[in-house]
C-alpha cells in the first residue's frame, strides 16, 4: 500500500522464530503492496533496524534468547533510532499486554489473527508513523526558520547599535542633551532586542543539538565580580546595593570556586540572574553568595551561587513554570521568557542545577549548583 508520498512503498520488518509464521505474514502484507523483510530472532532484528530502519515492526513476543519485550525495550532505549511503531504478535494467552505496552510497544494482537484485523492495525500504525514524521519535519523546518531568521537579524541590529553609539558620542556632529537622551533610549531598546535575538538563537542551538561548549577551568567568583562591575551602573541608577559574599569559600584554596565549564556561557547565566535581580528590585539590595557544599552528590563537591534580591517576588504558580521557554511572568517588566530557559539549558549542559525560591513582596533567591572542578 502506498503512503501519501506515492513514490515511497512502506517497509515492514516481520520478526518471528517460526518460518511458517513469517511466510504467512509476508504473503498477507505483500498482497497489499508493502515491502517486507523477514528476520527470525531478536538480535538480527536489532541489527536490521539499525542498518535500515523500517516504517513498522511486527514482532513476535515468545522467541528464544531475546523475547519481543526485550527487543522492544532495546529499540525504545536507543536514542539513535527514530520512532518506529511496534505491533506485538503472540499465540500465548498468558502474554502480558501490560508488559508489552510498558516496554514501548504501540499495539498488541493475538494469534490466530484475522487477516483483515491485522491489516487494519498495520494501517493504523503506519498512519501514526506518518503523523509523527510530519510533526517532526514541521518542527525541524520551524526551528531552522527561526535559527536563520535570528541569525540574519543580528547583522542589522549590531550595525544599528554601533551607529547609534557614534551619534551618542557626537562623532558626526554636536547634538543637544535632549537628543542624547533620546538616542540613549534607542540604544537601550536596540540592545534589549539584540539580547532577545541572541537568546533565541542560543536556545535553538541547544535544542537542535548544535551547541558546542568550550570547556575550561572557570573561576566563578571572578566571573561574578566582573558581571557586578559591568552592571553596577544599573544598580546605582536605582540606588541599590550589590553585595558579594564569598566568606563561605575556603580563602586558602585558590580553586574553591573553580568549575569546569564554558566561561562565556556561565557568564551569560550569571549576568542574566544578576541583571534580573536588579530589574525587578526597586529598593533594598542584591546579594550574591558563593559557597562550596560539603554534600557530594555523585561523589563530587559542588560550588553554589545564590542571587538574592529584595524585589517584587514571584507567585507560586509562576515559580513552577518560570524556566519554561517563552514563559513570561505576570510582572509588567518581564521580558521574552527566554533568559531563564536558556540559563537552565546552560546549567544542565554543565551537569548542574538551577532553582528558585520566592515570596511575593519579599524577593527571590535563584540558586545555581555546579560540580566543582577536579
Amino acid at each position: 500500500m502506498l503512503s501519501e508520498d506515492t513514490s515511497k512503498v512502506e517497509h515492514i520488518l516481520a520478526v518471528d522464530d517460526n518460518p511458517d509464521n513469517l511466510i504467512l505474514l509476508q504473503t498477507i502484507l505483500e498482497s497489499e503492496g508493502y515491502t517486507v523483510e523477514l528476520v527470525c530472532d531478536g538480535r538480527n532484528a536489532l541489527k536490521q533496524v539499525a542498518q535500515s530502519p523500517p516504517d513498522l515492526i511486527l514482532l513476535d513476543v515468545m522467541m528464544p534468547e531475546m523475547d519481543g519485550y526485550d527487543v522492544t525495550r532495546r529499540i525504545r532505549n536507543n536514542p539513535e533510532i527514530s520512532y518506529i511503531p511496534i505491533l506485538l504478535i503472540t499465540a500465548h494467552h498468558d502474554a502480558s499486554v501490560v508488559e508489552g505496552l510498558d516496554a514501548g510497544a504501540d499495539d498488541f494482537i493475538r494469534k490466530p489473527f484475522n487477516h483483515e484485523e491485522l491489516l487494519a492495525r498495520v494501517r493504523s500504525m503506519l498512519r501514526l508513523k506518518h503523523s509523527i514524521d510530519e510533526q517532526r519535519k514541521m518542527a525541524r523546518q520551524r526551528e531552522d526558520f527561526v535559527s536563520r531568521l535570528t541569525h540574519d537579524l543580528r547583522t542589522p541590529l549590531v550595525a544599528a547599535d554601533r551607529m547609534l553609539y557614534l551619534f551618542h558620542q557626537e562623532t558626526f556632529c554636536a547634538i543637544s542633551s535632549d537628543m542624547k537622551q533620546a538616542i540613549f533610549a534607542m540604544i537601550r531598546s536596540n540592545q534589549n532586542l539584540l539580547e532577545m535575538v541572541n537568546n533565541l538563537l542560543e536556545v535553538y542551538r541547544f535544542e537542535a543539538g548544535k551547541k558546542t561548549l568550550q570547556l575550561d577551568s572557570c573561576n566563578l567568583l571572578q566571573i561574578v565580580e566582573e558581571v557586578v562591575q559591568e552592571l553596577s551602573s544599573l544598580a546605582i541608577e536605582k540606588d541599590l546595593a550589590i553585595n558579594i559574599d564569598s566568606s563561605n569559600l575556603d580563602q586558602q584554596d585558590e580553586t574553591a570556586s573553580v568549575v569546569k565549564g564554558d566561561r562565556l556561557e556561565l557568564r551569560r547565566v550569571i549576568s542574566n540572574l544578576i541583571g534580573n535581580a536588579i530589574k525587578f528590585t526597586d529598593t533594598g539590595s542584591v546579594n550574591i553568595r558563593l559557597s562550596e557544599t560539603s554534600v557530594k552528590p555523585q561523589g563530587k563537591p559542588w560550588v553554589i551561587i545564590e542571587v538574592q534580591d529584595t524585589g517584587f517576588g514571584i507567585a507560586p504558580e509562576d515559580q513552577a513554570t518560570i524556566f519554561e521557554r517563552f514563559r513570561q511572568g505576570k510582572n509588567k517588566r518581564s521580558g521574552s521568557g527566554l533568559g531563564l530557559h536558556l540559563s537552565q539549558r546552560i546549567i544542565e549542559s554543565h551537569k548542574g542545577t538551577i532553582e528558585v525560591f520566592s515570596e511575593l513582596g519579599k524577593g527571590s533567591v535563584f540558586t545555581v549548583r555546579l560540580p566543582k572542578s577536579a
